[in-house]
């Protein structure tokens, strides 16, 4: 990754272009987030209305404003078609600041290693700039393909740390953990 590559607003790969979201992307925050399928294993992230994306863009903006990072459209270099959103949040997990991993992406660009693609940049990014935060992911047990993802992406099984999610029980997948 070249020195541009680490801007908190753009990421780039060989492949994928990151961007920071801006309203312009709501209608993709919807069409991405009401597809059952790419909500299948996480049933609460779904959108039922066009509000909802709104709302969800907002949150997502609040997080930029306050954090100077957050989750990231992304798109191949030689299309503007959003293929999905990678990203990161603060957050808890039993009682520790960690720095969630977040990826979904349309039906349409799975099983292309556009995720993996994504999360490995983004997890780059959070360990050069934000390198005091553990980083995890939060997967389901049947949710192979994200699990790959996250083991891509350099996080590895951390079963100590599983719990129940909103959707179930979650598998913790990590990197940076504390001795």
């Amino acid at each position: 990754m070249s020195d541009r590559s680490l801007t908190a607003e753009e990421l780039q790969t060989a492949r994928l272009s990151l961007r920071r979201p801006t309203e312009a992307d709501i209608d993709a925050i919807f069409a991405i987030h009401r597809d059952p399928e790419t909500c299948l294993h996480n049933p609460s992230d779904a959108l039922a209305s066009l509000n909802e994306a709104e709302e969800l863009y907002q949150r997502w903006n609040d997080q930029w404003q306050q954090c100077g990072y957050g989750y990231w459209v992304v798109r191949r270099h030689d299309c503007a078609l959003q293929l999905g959103f990678c990203g990161i949040k603060p957050m808890e997990l039993h009682g520790m600041k960690v720095l969630n991993l977040f990826y979904r992406f349309a039906t349409s660009a799975w099983g292309q290693g556009f995720a993996g693609d994504a999360a490995t940049a983004v997890t780059t990014w959070a360990s050069q700039r934000v390198p005091v935060l553990p980083l995890i992911a939060r997967v389901r047990p049947a949710n192979i393909a994200s699990q790959r993802v996250a083991v891509r992406a350099g996080l590895t099984r951390a079963q100590h740390l599983d719990g129940t999610g909103y959707d179930g029980l979650d598998w913790i997948y990590a990197a940076k953990l504390p001795n």
